[in-house]
C-alpha cells in the first residue's frame, strides 16, 4: 500500500527578496517552502541523464533517478517528474511523467525516459516509465507534487511554484536552484548528487558530472557498465539478495551501495570477501551475509572494515553437474571502505539447540529446492542456507573426518548424531545424514598460520568462528577466521587378532592407486598394514594395483614390477613371502585413474594355503564357468574372471576369482572392485532427493556375480565361496541387496556391533564400502575391520582393511 508522502522540507529557491514576507509566512503554514537554504530531509532528484540513444552513448534511454534521505518511506502517488528545455521560449511546455509507488527509506527510484538510435545497454528495470527526450547538454527537471504541467519558465517563478519539490537545472539551463546549473552533462555524462546527497539549493555546488549509474528501487544498475565505488548506501540490503529461497530474485542484476562490514577475508583459493549486515530483519529464513567475489584479484578489504559494495549478483554453483547448491554471492565489485576497526556481528552459534533432525525439504515441481521457501526451524539444509554467508561457531565440536590433504576437517555439530565407536558419525540409512557435519576449512593460508592435523576422535575445544560458505566437495563450510586449540585423544591404529592354525585368514585392501613408480614410504606404510595390523592373513585381496608405470598412459597392461615390490615390501617388515596371481585388464577398459590401469590380485602365503592353477583365464574376454558337481566342483580357470564381457562390467573392474585349497579343502575366494559412485548427487544436492545415477551399474554388476554364486552353490551346495573386496556401496544398499538374495551370501558387516560398521570416511560420514561376504556353508566367520587409515590424517589408504577368519 502507497505511504502518504511526508511534509515537504524546505527550500532556498524562495527568496524574502522576491516573495512577500505575509505570503511566505503563510506559505510555510501551508506547510510551504521557506526563503532560508536546507538540505531535503527525503525525496529529491539524484541524477539526470539526457544522452540515452545519442551518438557515443552507451545506454539507450534517457532517465531521472530520484533519492530519499528520509528515515520513512516516501509515497509518489500523484506526484510526476517534469522536464522543461534549457531556454524555455512563449510557446514551451513542461513535460509529464507521472509517477507511483513509494521510495524506500534510503533508496533509490528510477524514472527512465526517452530513447535515441544508438547504445547498448537498456536500464536496469525502471520504477517508472516516461517518454520524455531530455537534452543530453542542457535542461532543467523538476520533481513535483501534481501531475499538471507546471508553467514557470524563469528561476525565480519554479521557486514560488509550491508543488516543485526539487529542481535539477544542468548545462545552460535558465531554471536551476542556486548560482548556476551544474556543467557537464553530455552524451556520455549524467549529472548526479555528490556524496551524501547533499541538498543546499545550488545545483553547481549539489551537483557533478559523471558516468550514467541508473539505479532502481532495487538497487539494481546498468548491464556491461563499470561499477565505481558507491558513495552512499543503496536501498537494498543483503538479506535482499539471499532473499526466503536459496536463488536471489536479483540474479544477474547489479545492486548498487550494499552495505556491510567485512567479517572474513580469503587471498587465496576463490578469492574475496565476506560482509554482513550488522542490522539484521526479523525474517530467519533471510541470510545477513553475503561472499564478495573479487577474481583473481587480491581483496584490499580488513577484517572490520564497514564498506559499500556495488557488483553484479550471481549464482555461482561450484558443481553444478554433480547437482550442488548455489552459493550467492556479488561478482565484478567496486568497494568503498566507509571506516576501520568496527566490531563484528555476533556469530551464530551452530549446535544440538538449533539444527534441525529433519535433514531436506521435498523438491518443488523443477525436482530442486532451489526455489522452495526456507524453513530454517524444520530443514538442515534450509537452516544452512539461512546463514550462508553469515558469522556462525561452534563450540568444543568433536572431530569426525581427519585432516585432509587440503587442510580441510570435518567436525559435529550436533552431538545426537550417531556415533561410531572411535568418535565418528555413522552413516547408517539414506533417510539419516547426520545433520550435525559441517566442515572447518581456515581463510589463511597453511603458509602463514599452520592448520590442525587432527584424527578423529580429537576435538577442536572453544569457539571455531567464521562465515558459512558452500563448497564443491563438502557442502557448507564454517571457513575459521578464528579456530578453537585441538585436543589429542590418542586415536589408535588397530591390530586385529592372531589367526589361529585351523583358522584360514581372508582380507581385502584397497591400496590406493598403487604403482612401481610410487615413493618406497607408501609401499612400506602398506606393508606394515599387512604384516602389523592384519597380521600377515593367508590370503589378501588387494584393489587399485596400477600396471607398472601408474597413470602414465603407453598401452602397458603388466602389473608384475608393482607386485613384486609390494611383495618384497611385506617381506621386509617381517612378513611372508606371498605368491601372487592376477588378470591383466585391457588397456584402458576397467576405469580408475587413466592411464594406472587398476585391477585385483591376489596374494596368498604358499606356507598356508595353496593355489589351484586352470589355465583359460588369462584372455580378457574369457568368462570363467563353473565344472563338476558335488565334492568335484571347480572352476573352469583358475584365476578367472566373473563375465568380463557383460555390459554390466563396461569402463569397470571385472571380479577376480580364484580356488584356493587349505588344509584339503576348496575355498573360493572373488575380489571385487565395484564401479565407483562417480557422477551421483550429494547427500546435500539441490535435487532432493538426490539421483544415485551409479547405483544402477551397480546393481548390474551384483546381479551378475548373485547370479555365478548361485550357480556355483547349485553345482555344489556345500561349496565355500568367500566373496570380498570394495563394492563402493554401503550395507543398506540395492547392489548389497542383491548380491544376498536369495541367501547365497551373508554381508559379514552387519555382524559386528553397530558402532563398528565402517571403512571410510567421507564427508564427515563414517560409512561401509568395502564388505565380506560368505557363502551359508562358511559358517564360522571371524570378521573385523582393522582401522588404519580412513580415521587418520596420515594415510597409507583411504579405505580401512578387512579380515575374515574361517574354518573350512
Amino acid at each position: 500500500m502507497p505511504i502518504a508522502p511526508r511534509p515537504r522540507s524546505r527550500r532556498a529557491l524562495l527568496r524574502a527578496a522576491i516573495v512577500p514576507a505575509g505570503l511566505a509566512a503563510s506559505l510555510v503554514l501551508a506547510p510551504l517552502p521557506a526563503a532560508v537554504a536546507a538540505p531535503s530531509a527525503d525525496a529529491l532528484i539524484a541524477e539526470v541523464y539526457g544522452g540515452g540513444g545519442n551518438s557515443g552513448a552507451t545506454l539507450k534511454n534517457d532517465f531521472v533517478e530520484l533519492a530519499n534521505k528520509g528515515g520513512a518511506a516516501f509515497g509518489l502517488d500523484g506526484w510526476s517528474v517534469q522536464y522543461i528545455s534549457a531556454a524555455p521560449g512563449p510557446n514551451s511546455q513542461w513535460g509529464v511523467t507521472p509517477l507511483t509507488g513509494s521510495i524506500a527509506p534510503g533508496g533509490r527510484y528510477l524514472v527512465g525516459e526517452g530513447a535515441g538510435a544508438a547504445g547498448t545497454v537498456e536500464l536496469p528495470t525502471p520504477d517508472a516509465v516516461g517518454s520524455l527526450a531530455l537534452s543530453g547538454t542542457s535542461g532543467t527537471v523538476a520533481l513535483v507534487r501534481g501531475t499538471d504541467p507546471l508553467t514557470c519558465k524563469t528561476a525565480a517563478d519554479c521557486a514560488a511554484d509550491p508543488r516543485v519539490r526539487d529542481l535539477v537545472g544542468f548545462g545552460t539551463a535558465v531554471v536551476h536552484e542556486g548560482s548556476a546549473s551544474v556543467a557537464g552533462a553530455s552524451n556520455t555524462a549524467s549529472v548526479a548528487r555528490k556524496a551524501g546527497l547533499p541538498d543546499t539549493d545550488d545545483n553547481a555546488a549539489d551537483l557533478a558530472a559523471g558516468a550514467p549509474s541508473p539505479t532502481n528501487s532495487k538497487g539494481e544498475v546498468a548491464e556491461g557498465s563499470t561499477p565505481t565505488g558507491p558513495t552512499e548506501p543503496g536501498a537494498v540490503r543483503i538479506h535482499d539478495i539471499q532473499g526466503r529461497t536459496r536463488v536471489s530474485d536479483r540474479t544477474g542484476k547489479t545492486v548498487a551501495g550494499v552495505p556491510g562490514i567485512v567479517t572474513g577475508v580469503r587471498a587465496y583459493g576463490s578469492k574475496g570477501f565476506w560482509i554482513q549486515d550488522p542490522n539484521p530483519d526479523a525474517d530467519p529464513a533471510t541470510s545477513e551475509g553475503v561472499f564478495v567475489y573479487t577474481g583473481s584479484a587480491n581483496p584490499t578489504v580488513k577484517v572490520g572494515d564497514s564498506v559499500l559494495v556495488t557488483g553484479k549478483v550471481t549464482e555461482y554453483y561450484p558443481n553444478f553437474n554433480g547437482g550442488s547448491q548455489s552459493l550467492t554471492q556479488l561478482t565484478n565489485p567496486a568497494v568503498t571502505v566507509v571506516s576501520s576497526g568496527n566490531p563484528l556481528p555476533a556469530a551464530v552459534v551452530v549446535d544440538t539447540r538449533n539444527i534441525p533432525g529433519t535433514y531436506s525439504p521435498a523438491a518443488g515441481p523443477d525436482g530442486t529446492v532451489n526455489g522452495v521457501t526456507l524453513d530454517p526451524e524444520k530443514y538442515t539444509l534450509d537452516f544452512y542456507e539461512s546463514l550462508e554467508g553469515t558469522l556462525v561457531e561452534v563450540r568444543d565440536v568433536r572431530v569426525i573426518q581427519a585432516t585432509d590433504k587440503y587442510n580441510e576437517l570435518w567436525v559435529a555439530a550436533d552431538k545426537q548424531d550417531q556415533k561410531s565407536r572411535r568418535g565418528g558419525v555413522l552413516y547408517e540409512s539414506y533417510a539419516e545424514p547426520n545433520v550435525g557435519r559441517l566442515m572447518v576449512q581456515q581463510q589463511a593460508p597453511v603458509s602463514q598460520q599452520p592448520f590442525p592435523v587432527a584424527n578423529v576422535g580429537d576435538v577442536l575445544t572453544g569457539a571455531t568462528n567464521g562465515p558459512l560458505d558452500y563448497n564443491q566437495f563438502g557442502g557448507y563450510t564454517l571457513v575459521a577466521g578464528a579456530l578453537g586449540a585441538l585436543q589429542d585423544n590418542h586415536l589408535q591404529r588397530e591390530v586385529t587378532v592372531p589367526t589361529a592354525d585351523r583358522e584360514l585368514s581372508i582380507a581385502t585392501y584397497n591400496v590406493e592407486n598403487l604403482a612401481a613408480t610410487n615413493p618406497d614410504s607408501k609401499f612400506a606404510e602398506l606393508a606394515a598394514g599387512v604384516v602389523t595390523h592384519l597380521r600377515s592373513p593367508d590370503i589378501v585381496a588387494l584393489e587399485e594395483i596400477q600396471d607398472n608405470n601408474g597413470a602414465k598412459s603407453d598401452g602397458t597392461v603388466d602389473a608384475s614390477q608393482t607386485v613384486a615390490k609390494f611383495v618384497a615390501a611385506i617381506k621386509a617388515a617381517g612378513g611372508p613371502a606371498y605368491d601372487w596371481r592376477s588378470v591383466d585388464p585391457e588397456d584402458g577398459k576397467d576405469g580408475g585413474e587413466p592411464g594406472g590401469n587398476i585391477r585385483q590380485v591376489f596374494l596368498f602365503n604358499p606356507q598356508r594355503v595353496s593355489f589351484t592353477d586352470i589355465p583359460g583365464g588369462a584372455a580378457t574376454t574369457t568368462a570363467v564357468d563353473v565344472a563338476g558337481t558335488g565334492s568335484a566342483v571347480s572352476l573352469t580357470a583358475s584365476p578367472g574372471r566373473i563375465a568380463p564381457a557383460d555390459a554390466a562390467w563396461t569402463n569397470s573392474r571385472k571380479p577376480l576369482i580364484g580356488q584356493f585349497s587349505f588344509r584339503g579343502k576348496k575355498v573360493f575366494v572373488i575380489a571385487n572392485h565395484f564401479n565407483s559412485k562417480g557422477g551421483d548427487q550429494g547427500i546435500d544436492s539441490r535435487f532432493q532427493a538426490p539421483a544415485r545415477s551409479s547405483e544402477v551399474q551397480r546393481v548390474a554388476q551384483a546381479t551378475v556375480e548373485q547370479a555365478f554364486v548361485a550357480k556355483l552353490l547349485a553345482a555344489d551346495k556345500e561349496a565355500k565361496v568367500v566373496s570380498v573386496g570394495d563394492f563402493n556401496d554401503y550395507q543398506f544398499s540395492p547392489a548389497l541387496t542383491t548380491l544376498t538374495k536369495d541367501g547365497v551370501l551373508r554381508d559379514l558387516v552387519n555382524e559386528l556391533p553397530e558402532k563398528e560398521q565402517y571403512s571410510y570416511v567421507y564427508q564427515g560420514n563414517s560409512q561401509v564400502l568395502d564388505h565380506i561376504l560368505v557363502s551359508p556353508e562358511v559358517g564360522y566367520a571371524k570378521y573385523d575391520v582393522v582401522h588404519i587409515n580412513a580415521e587418520f590424517a596420515q594415510q597409507a589408504s583411504d579405505h580401512d582393511p578387512q579380515v575374515v577368519r574361517i574354518k573350512p
